[in-house]
């Protein structure tokens, strides 16, 4: 079930300080250790976040003027622009970089459940609608703090975010499946009429 963004709301600012400690204590060297995501250093997870902290702002602002204002203004290819040019800053400059964007989300969150949300359903691209915004910023840090392989482990997910994120993947799983029949074979092994279905396979989560 969706969260409302009162509830996403303290999770997703406690996420943010769990993520300043490990972003405080990276060096240099550290900042261009390869990530766990194939491709990615810790800068580009770093920078990827802040940008998406920033994607988010835009979004809500627009929304509380009654305009309709995407995350990325120039799509995909100015998201992976930005994060390749900011990936290889120094540590002072990534810490800063993801502490500041995280603090300018949580303002505009403020201002816009005091506002009582408006304008939600202006999408602006997206899929989901602007009072969406903590939960899809808790599922980003969340999963992307384990990618950066810096001590942040699956366990130390919290029991909230676990029990939101399985129902939304789970809801999502059907239009991942790639070859035809996975669906029972999988629907098989959920309801404990089949083993395992070897060789399943899943296009990306997004």
């Amino acid at each position: 079930m969706e969260p409302q963004p009162s509830d996403a709301l303290g999770l997703a600012r406690t996420a943010h300080r769990r993520l300043f400690v490990t972003a405080a204590g990276i060096d240099d060297e550290t900042g261009r250790r390869p990530s766990r995501l194939p491709g990615w250093t810790v800068g580009h997870v770093l920078t990827h976040l802040a940008r998406n902290a920033d994607g988010h702002v835009r979004r809500l602002a627009g929304a509380l003027e009654g305009r309709e204002v995407p995350r990325y203004e120039g799509g995909d290819e100015q998201r992976d622009g930005e994060i390749a040019a900011g990936a290889g800053r120094s540590k002072d400059e990534l810490f800063r970089d993801v502490t500041e964007s995280a603090r300018r989300l949580e303002r505009i969150w403020v201002l816009s459940q005091e506002a009582g949300w408006p304008n939600a359903g202006l999408l602006a691209g997206d899929h989901f609608p602007t009072t969406g915004s903590p939960f899809r910023r808790l599922r980003e840090v969340e999963m992307h703090h384990v990618d950066l392989g810096l001590g942040y482990e699956l366990a130390d997910w919290p029991e909230e975010y676990v029990a939101w994120e399985l129902s939304a993947s789970l809801e999502r799983l059907p239009e991942r499946l790639v070859e035809r029949g996975d669906d029972r074979r999988f629907l098989a092994w959920l309801t404990g009429r089949g083993g395992w279905p070897q060789g399943l396979r899943l296009r990306p989560w997004l």
